[in-house]
């Protein structure tokens, strides 16, 4: 999309770091230099107010990519897009069936009344749940970590979405402040939500979570 945009060498491409180096790479593979920008911190996906930030002379397009079954806030950007002259192409996740979706809104709905200890996704602008994104409170990646290691021993299958933002990896190194990203990626664990998922694995879930909340006391 972006060779067939025009976009190329001497040009510069907002992009996520809150996410797969792909996007980055992509951005590079087309000649053009990768700039990275924050996310908005209940969805995940681009802020409008720091793209907007990042946009120079030299911005030629904005990859906005939609993260956890949740949308980037569209109208904005491309809004900004008209602005100020750039191109902003979006990168969506597979679309999931109608019925699957249904169960893991089923499925999130349960989760979300019934956790404690952590913080739970917002459900808003038609989340489809393709992962169910909690904060675990504390100091940053060292909670987050034991917490999903405990929930492990428990049986509760875990993962951290995004390990290392992509402003951090060695090829794309940046000295830019990215807060939202960069606690994101030290607080997110993704929960399932499957639509196989019986309502004995939901109370395992909700057991094991609630069991080690009061264990990791907030940072003051």
């Amino acid at each position: 999309m972006l060779r067939a945009a025009g976009v190329g060498v001497g040009d510069e491409v907002v992009v996520p770091a809150f996410g797969n180096v792909e996007v980055a790479e992509a951005v590079t593979l087309a000649g053009a230099l990768p700039v990275f920008a924050d996310i908005d911190p209940v969805t995940y996906c681009l802020d409008p107010g720091a793209v907007e930030a990042a946009v120079t002379p030299r911005t030629a397009a904005v990859v906005v990519v939609h993260r956890f079954g949740r949308w980037a806030d569209v109208r904005r950007l491309h809004g900004l897009g008209q602005r100020y002259g750039v191109l902003v192409l979006e990168q969506g996740e597979s679309e999931a069936p109608y019925d699957e979706i249904a169960q893991r809104r089923e499925r999130a709905a349960y989760l979300d009344v019934r956790l404690k200890g952590v913080r739970t996704p917002d459900g808003g602008d038609g989340h489809t749940y393709q992962q169910y994104v909690v904060r675990v409170p504390g100091n940053g990646r060292p909670d987050r970590d034991a917490f999903a290691m405990a929930l492990r021993a428990k049986g509760v299958e875990c993962r951290v979405p995004v390990k290392t933002p992509v402003h951090r990896l060695p090829e794309f190194r940046r000295c830019v402040s990215l807060p939202e990203t960069e606690l994101a990626a030290d607080e997110t664990l993704t929960l399932p939500v499957d639509a196989a998922l019986t309502k004995r694995e939901m109370q395992r879930i909700v057991s094991a979570c609630n069991a080690l909340g009061g264990l990791l006391q907030p940072a003051y």
